[in-house]
């Protein structure tokens, strides 16, 4: 995003509503917009989050995106994207932020969401493609790209999401694990049945986990997601809320400590667990 668009197709009279400042037309610019291809889906009322950690690349992006009739939000860093997200339509994600790194972005954003991303950035190696696309992205562009390809690979993607079957918004899905029971909609957790009585915090600290079954949550996201912080210096309140939410649970085994990286969900009621605890025989506080 960091490179000037001279190819900027006709802008758009039509003004739409932006979280963010919008650049009105120059003088001399033409109010008339191309007319889509057929099948191609309206631009207007659709929001694009663009995460971008160079302001002036944002700036010229969004600014192009408002002429082509978007709504635009920004985010500068991997926090705010995490956060952000969930008032977009599509995720213009460039993967080289200063807090998180993109492809841990973009796995958070699709463990709770469908939402469209296209991931933006300088790495253009096959392997950075491929990782991309396993972290959840649904496109792929490398730095320099024309912004015309951007917004043709924007219509595709959005027109297939427009084609998914309509399904319950995950953020809202009950989840299970072996005994466990968390339901974000009510914001309640149960164990073998019996409630869990937990914190704000730890209950978005387990259910973070258990979106992500098989994927070692780094403390990094944690702290971005969790507490909307991922400046902040390494301290004990991961740790503390970790300790406190095994000894709910009734086994350090629900929590996994992976060293130097940061957490994930167990599974101590599978015989070859370590830690395993027989079902029904779980100590609970």
């Amino acid at each position: 995003m960091n490179r000037q668009y001279a190819d900027l197709v006709a802008p758009s009279a039509r003004r739409h509503r932006s979280h963010g400042p919008l650049v009105p037309l120059a003088p001399g610019d033409h109010p008339a917009r191309p007319v889509p291809a057929q099948g191609a889906p309206r631009a207007q009322g659709l929001n694009i989050l663009v995460v971008e950690n160079d302001p002036r690349a944002a700036d010229t992006l969004r600014q192009g995106l408002v002429r082509h009739g978007y709504a635009t939000h920004g985010a500068t860093t991997g926090a705010q994207a995490l956060r952000g997200h969930r008032e977009a339509d599509l995720v213009l994600l460039d993967l080289d932020l200063p807090d998180l790194d993109g492809l841990e972005v973009c796995r958070g954003i699709r463990a709770v969401s469908d939402l469209p991303i296209i991931s933006v950035t300088a790495r253009g190696s096959e392997l950075d493609c491929v990782l991309c696309l396993q972290a959840g992205s649904d496109d792929y562009l490398a730095k320099p790209y024309g912004f015309r390809e951007l917004l043709a690979r924007m219509e595709a993607v959005l027109r297939r999401a427009q084609v998914r079957p309509a399904a319950p918004a995950p953020a809202g899905r009950v989840l299970t694990h072996g005994p466990l029971r968390i339901d974000p909609g009510a914001r309640t957790a149960t164990l073998d049945g019996r409630p869990l009585d937990l914190t704000r915090k730890e209950f978005d600290l387990l259910h973070l986990l258990a979106t992500q079954p098989s994927t070692v949550i780094p403390r990094r996201q944690i702290m971005a997601q969790v507490w909307d912080d991922a400046w902040s210096p390494r301290g004990r309140t991961v740790d503390t809320h970790v300790g406190t939410l095994r000894a709910k649970l009734g086994s350090s085994a629900w929590i996994v400590t992976v060293r130097g990286v940061g957490f994930r969900i167990g599974s101590p009621w599978r015989p070859d667990a370590p830690g395993h605890v027989p079902r029904g025989h779980a100590p609970f506080r």
